[in-house]
């Protein structure tokens, strides 16, 4: 399954054009405790490079779902990952609780305002009080409306939110945030409903 294929197929839905590199999976999955993780989620896994790391460091009994919004891409992943959960469909309808790490490779500099906050929204619904969360974002691009738009919506809806240095080692190169202990709408920073929080 080619990933430059499926972007001159569906520029729009395939948000790479190269695939990321092992270097970008390595930084992607550090540090957010995988090797301890129960339920993993993965947001547009395109052709499985951050799968592949993830199922290094889960446990054997761990969970994975993965959102793919590309058929043939979900159809390849299936087939590759049968320990994974492979859902076709859009991020924002990510229909979990309890999940401990959420990884994403979405293209959110190509999203609109509405489509950013929806998914976001979904996986800090989804995410455990204590949950983590990662994703990219392409270093060249990094300081477009869009991007920046993104980042100060990541630093709303989690307590803790760091970037890394650039990740030179792929095409093109691209920096890594991690965020952790999320704040969902209707809940406060203990994972209480906030009625309760008063």
């Amino acid at each position: 399954m080619s990933i430059t294929r499926e972007f001159l197929r569906h520029p729009v839905l395939t948000g790479a054009i190269a695939p990321s590199s092992p270097r970008l999976a390595e930084a992607m999955t550090a540090g957010l405790g995988l090797e301890t993780a129960a339920l993993v989620a993965e947001l547009g896994p395109g052709t499985g490079v951050f799968t592949e790391a993830v199922f290094a460091m889960l446990r054997p009994e761990a969970r994975l779902t993965a959102v793919e919004i590309n058929p043939r891409f979900a159809a390849s992943l299936r087939e590759r990952f049968p320990r994974a959960e492979v859902v076709t469909g859009s991020a924002e309808h990510l229909a979990l609780s309890g999940v401990d790490v959420v990884v994403s490779g979405l293209p959110w500099t190509a999203m609109t305002a509405a489509r950013q906050q929806a998914i976001l929204g979904a996986v800090t619904e989804a995410l455990a009080p204590n949950g983590r969360f990662t994703t990219f974002a392409y270093a060249h691009a990094a300081w477009t409306p869009p991007a920046r738009r993104f980042a100060a919506l990541l630093r709303s809806r989690f307590a803790v939110v760091e970037r890394t240095p650039v990740v030179w080692g792929n095409l093109p190169p691209a920096l890594v945030y991690r965020a952790a202990l999320p704040v969902a709408m209707g809940r406060n920073r203990r994972g209480q409903p906030a009625a309760a929080a008063a």
